[in-house]
């Protein structure tokens, strides 16, 4: 029996924004705008964005009780991808919705796909952004964005191979590399995906072994890359001088060499703001593991034993938590320590006939 092979949409796919669910507007302005350094436009009582660019909205801030990042969107070159994704989604009955008018202008695209992803975080496509006409009011050089999208999200779960393959099914992610690393006890193993030419847009995490989840969020830390090495070290004294919790000190990666550090937003969740990170060449790169995920740095700062026993708490509580993984689009059987293959994806997407 012959085997249809899909088109892939890898390339065309990058990370354009996130939505987060708060109720510290006051904190959360003053972090991004003040201490982070982005541009801040307020919408309404509700409703706050933040840009990095010429888009009109990179972060969305919207009042409520998650304090978490709570849906991710993904901006697609084309119709023909965004048709491609969405047929991949709705033909293994995964309902997916078209946003609101409402809902689009807040977001400043055109028109968008809502459905469900991993971790309890919804995932929007679009293919059109707005731009504003109004000139960015940030300090500094700005923040890179471009071909490799807004930057990373990093999530953590119990279910890694499953939420790897989701990304691989909706969006033809591809493993960068490995990273094995023992935080706070626990032995982890980091998964990097890419979906473009940046080194990775999702990176996965989960403790080797043990079925728990030691972070509260439905993410770990979201990335943003800033324009020059000095716009970088500014943000990082901003953070500091501003009294705004230091997760993890300048560093750099082992992976993708990006130096950068990690602040603690008003919500719980890591802010990484990098520099420099390399780009990936795909006629030669073969994914590798690394050991630790910095060269030299990246340092707790402030970390207390009431925090550990926090996490602690949190791994514990895990145990007892169903984690979403939307088994119908996570392509299951791909083995871990390989790329799929074209066939296995058509196969997969064709419940497995």
């Amino acid at each position: 029996m012959s085997t249809t092979i899909t088109p892939s949409v890898f390339g065309n796919v990058h990370l354009g924004y996130v939505v987060v669910e708060t109720g510290k507007f006051g904190d959360w302005k003053r972090f991004g705008r003040e201490a982070i350094g982005m541009h801040l436009d307020d919408m309404t009582p509700d409703m706050v964005r933040f840009r990095l660019d010429a888009n009109e909205c990179r972060v969305l801030l919207r009042r409520g009780p998650a304090e978490d990042v709570v849906t991710v969107g993904w901006h697609l070159d084309d119709d023909a991808t965004f048709d491609e994704i969405s047929r991949r989604v709705v033909d293994h009955g995964v309902p997916a919705v078209e946003g609101t008018d409402e809902e689009a202008e807040l977001r400043g695209v055109e028109r968008f796909l809502r459905f469900p992803g991993p971790n309890g975080l919804t995932q929007e496509t679009y293919t059109t952004a707005r731009t504003s006409p109004l000139p960015l009011d940030i300090p500094g050089s700005g923040f890179v964005t471009g071909a490799g999208g807004l930057g990373h999200v990093a999530l953590t779960t119990k279910k890694p191979h499953l939420v790897r393959g989701y990304y691989n099914h909706v969006f033809d992610a591809r493993l960068s590399d490995y990273i094995d690393e023992t935080i706070n006890g626990m032995k982890l193993k980091i998964r990097f995906l890419r979906v473009n030419e940046r080194h990775h847009s999702v990176a996965i995490a989960s403790v080797n072994i043990l079925p728990i989840n030691p972070i509260r969020t439905r993410i770990q830390h979201i990335n943003v890359q800033a324009a020059t090495l000095d716009d970088m070290v500014a943000s990082y004294q901003r953070v500091n001088e501003l009294g705004f919790e230091m997760a993890l000190t300048v560093g750099q990666h082992t992976n993708d060499k990006e130096l950068s550090y990690y602040a603690r937003t008003p919500s719980g969740f890591e802010w990484e703001v990098g520099w420099n990170p390399i780009i990936v060449d795909e006629a030669t790169w073969k994914p590798t593991t690394h050991q630790g995920i910095s060269i030299w740095g990246h340092t707790p700062e402030g970390q207390t034993v009431i925090d550990k026993l926090s996490q602690f708490e949190a791994a514990a509580r895990s145990l007892l938590h169903r984690e979403d993984t939307i088994a119908a689009l996570s392509a299951p059987g791909i083995a871990d320590d390989q790329l799929p293959r074209p066939e296995e994806l058509a196969r997969v997407r064709a419940g497995g006939r």
